[in-house]
């Protein structure tokens, strides 16, 4: 068997999957997951090697068409770039009609780009009758090469899917050694780790507009010094994360370590303070700043 290498893009409305999905093929958890919108900001990319396949998935925050601040339309441009040159897209949505912003994602992706849709979360449905429903209304849809009904949960028809994509990558040498699985390093990774606490931990307390910052990341003798400031836009958000007598920020920052620890398979000392920057997330410079 040849060797095949090449880009996936995995796109969709926020908390369709997209993240769980790359975690999953990527066998450890990259990728940060929480129920809010956009919880993805970055492109990210996560490397499978899988006997003589090089799957590398380019995650993408969820495109959305409502509270269009600076930051929510950078993050929309980011879903537009991860759609151009790449082999193969997997169109995520979830078991039901497609709706308008389903269709937007739709029109931005390149005529000549092959995509398959994953019509997600399949476990969720009590009639299962309705998945054939759903692919015979899309199957006449000249721009889907494959319809797969997928549930990460169940782990249902993911190898399926995985060989679906296979097909449409190029045949050529491996990008990246077989046991890279990102592009990141671990001062982002840190960041990003942080930032999925602080959602599942303040639920609908927070907004959206929190951010994570690693002021300082030390590396000796297998133990990593790790300093990071957690951004927020209002003073009122400042006392929601730190909690009562600082309770909230310390399981915030010990939830955070443990995950960095099985991540990076090694001591971490973390240290985490909130500091408040008005406005960032309509601030282009702060943006910038953060990588965003």
């Amino acid at each position: 068997m040849k060797k095949r290498c090449g880009t996936i893009a995995i796109v969709g409305q926020p908390n369709v999957g997209k993240s769980t999905m790359l975690n999953y093929f990527i066998g450890t958890k990259l990728s940060i997951t929480s129920r809010k919108a956009q919880t993805t900001r970055y492109q990210l990319l996560g490397i499978h090697t899988l006997s003589e396949t090089q799957f590398i998935f380019i995650d993408t925050p969820g495109y959305q068409l409502k509270h269009l601040n600076t930051l929510n339309k950078n993050l929309n441009k980011t879903v537009k770039q991860a759609l151009q040159n790449v082999n193969v897209i997997l169109f995520l949505i979830e078991p039901k009609k497609m709706d308008e912003i389903d269709s937007k994602i739709l029109q931005m992706i390149p005529e000549n780009t092959p995509v398959i849709l994953v019509i997600n979360k399949i476990d969720r449905l009590k009639d299962k009758s309705k998945i054939l429903q759903l692919i015979n209304e899309f199957k006449d849809n000249s721009r889907f090469k494959e319809i797969i009904p997928t549930s990460v949960k169940k782990e249902s028809n993911l190898k399926e899917l995985l060989e679906s994509a296979r097909k449409f990558l190029p045949e050529q040498r491996f990008i990246y050694e077989d046991d890279q699985i990102t592009d990141k390093n671990e001062r982002f990774l840190a960041a990003e780790i942080i930032r999925e606490k602080i959602f599942r931990l303040t639920g609908q307390e927070i907004p959206y507009s929190v951010a994570v910052e690693i002021e300082k990341f030390e590396h000796e003798d297998n133990i990593r010094r790790i300093f990071a400031a957690i951004i927020v836009e209002r003073d009122a958000h400042k006392p929601i994360i730190i909690g009562n007598k600082g309770i909230r920020l310390k399981e915030i920052s010990s939830s955070a370590r443990i995950d960095m620890e099985k991540l990076f398979n090694g001591k971490v000392w973390l240290e985490t303070w909130v500091k408040v920057q008005k406005g960032w997330s309509d601030d282009l410079r702060a943006l910038k700043s953060l990588g965003l």
